[in-house]
């Protein structure tokens, strides 16, 4: 083989990379390894063209490499970046990346380029109309084709449990290259749009995942494509990503979209991710006959499966050995002045009963939070992970703990753990209370109930605002006073509002119940 390769690729990778030797620096010329046999030249340049143009390949099919020439070495750079937390997919085979040590590809002599060369042409040309992505040359007349947008947008419906974007991006790669995810809460219904290296890519997956369900008999992907042709992702955290860029800000525990975006698609998503690389939740999946297992179809990669990790109510965290999903929370980074067992306890309460609180002796910031059932403690994680409240950030997971523990007769507790399992506050005690229809992500509109008839907008208002907060705008339901919408400065106000106020008693045996709503004012 060498007798045939130029200097400029001369084997030489080839043993760099068969022992521990350190890799190269960065250089636009990379290293594909473990390439299989029967892989075509497009299908190698398409691993390289989200990313920039590709101005040259070379293929060693003897070895399983191949080399591909990136038009700028930033854009080698950001596809290593990528590829390194995701490792490419060639048919259903992962193939490795590395910067090569040369600093060009010199081809023009050598036989059998010229199948190279034509693939190159065509996958380029497909290209440079389509992509709408940086380092990636626009044709002035290159519209896209109906339906031919590589951005997804997905509808999960009978959304039974949370579904996170590490699990949409990890049914969706199956297809190829996911570059981008934003997911959002619009119509009371958990949205996301997805954005592929190619509109092929974005075909396939619809025609393969559309109408199927990620669990068994639930959480039903609606896949249709989206008349965007590229997301601006400005926050890597559990709510967006850019696969492409590592180095974008968490944001503030509440991302923001685009402004665009924002009037486009309502408010950021409310699902986030149990635990960092996590499978998500998985309740029960049944092979084969039901969830995503489909049958491999033509030029999709491969039948789609879910990895074991992610069994049957299953999770992963961190390494350790597979646990099943509890029902008590640890909440972090809580304000240790400002908060008590008994605010946890409304909060929490609005995502399902709570029947214990502790808040940790030694550690004040930190608490245990002890809910009805696994459902429930999954439910109040997706929605409160990432709020604001008394100015902190708070963080919300699964706790490996099965139960709050009471402190034992004579303990030195300072009131930190309360039991509230027979709180006549619960929210959810009736079986199919209609509560359970009305559980939405926090909000700076808050919905009032149980208000009693002499009850005005006026003293409302006041009840508010003299309790420090500021009211931005206020209405009585139409048919039935008993209900109000009242709309305060923020998010973090409205969550501390419904902290203080909720069950407030307003005379005439009546207590105040405050929700958030989906609606605005």
């Amino acid at each position: 083989m060498s007798s045939s390769t130029p200097s400029t690729a001369n084997g030489t990778d080839s043993k760099t990379y068969k022992g521990d030797r350190s890799p190269c620096g960065p250089s636009r010329v990379l290293h594909v390894r473990k390439v299989p046999i029967e892989v075509s030249e497009a299908e190698v340049v398409s691993l390289g063209i989200p990313f920039g143009k590709v101005t040259n390949l070379l293929m060693l099919k003897g070895k399983n490499q191949a080399f591909i020439e990136m038009a700028s070495e930033e854009a080698a750079i950001t596809m290593v970046n990528y590829y390194t937390t995701a490792a490419p997919h060639v048919r259903n085979q992962p193939v490795y990346i590395q910067y090569s040590n040369h600093r060009e590809l010199k081809t023009d002599n050598l036989p059998n380029q010229g199948r190279a060369q034509a693939a190159l042409q065509a996958v380029n040309a497909m290209h440079s109309g389509n992509m709408g992505l940086s380092g990636t040359a626009t044709a002035s007349d290159g519209g896209m084709m109906p339906g031919q947008s590589p951005v997804l947008r997905i509808i999960v419906e009978n959304l039974y449990y949370p579904v996170s974007l590490e699990v949409l991006h990890q049914i969706f790669s199956k297809f190829g290259t996911v570059l981008k995810i934003i997911t959002f809460t619009k119509n009371n219904q958990f949205q996301a749009l997805l954005q592929y290296a190619d509109p092929m890519n974005a075909h396939h997956a619809k025609m393969s995942l559309d109408g199927q369900n990620i669990y068994n008999g639930c959480c039903t992907l609606r896949v249709e494509f989206s008349k965007l042709t590229s997301l601006n992702v400005k926050y890597n955290n559990d709510k967006s990503r850019d696969f492409t860029r590592l180095d974008l800000p968490s944001g503030d525990g509440q991302p923001t979209m685009d402004p665009s975006m924002q009037t486009a698609f309502g408010a950021p998503g409310i699902i986030s991710s149990p635990y960092p690389g996590a499978a998500g939740f998985a309740p029960a999946i049944g092979f084969p006959q039901a969830g995503l297992s489909m049958q491999a179809m033509p030029g999709a990669l491969g039948p789609l499966t879910i990895p074991s990790s992610a069994m049957t109510g299953r999770m992963t965290i961190h390494g350790m050995t597979p646990t099943t999903i509890h029902s008590v929370l640890l909440v972090s980074n809580l304000n240790p002045d400002s908060i008590s067992p008994h605010e946890l306890f409304i909060l929490f309460g609005v995502y399902g009963d709570v029947h214990r609180v502790k808040i940790l002796f030694n550690k004040k910031e930190n608490a245990l939070i002890q809910m009805a059932d696994a459902t429930q403690a999954q439910l109040a994680m997706s929605h409160l992970n990432g709020q604001r409240l008394y100015g902190k950030v708070i963080r919300v997971t699964i706790s490996k703990h099965q139960t709050v523990q009471l402190p034992r007769e004579g303990q030195e507790d300072q009131g930190l753990t309360k039991d509230f399992s027979g709180s006549p506050l619960h929210r959810f005690k009736k079986p199919g209370s209609k509560n359970f229809q009305n559980i939405f992500p926090p909000s700076a509109t808050l919905h009032l109930s149980n208000i009693p008839p002499s009850t005005t907008d006026d003293f409302l208002k006041d009840l508010f605002a003299s309790s420090g907060y500021m009211v931005k705008a206020f209405k009585f339901f139409q048919k039935d006073r008993k209900m109000a919408l009242i709309q305060l400065g923020s998010v973090e106000e409205a969550i501390q509002a419904l902290i203080v106020l909720h069950n407030h008693d307003l005379g005439e045996n009546h207590h105040l119940r405050v929700s958030f709503s989906k609606s605005t004012i």
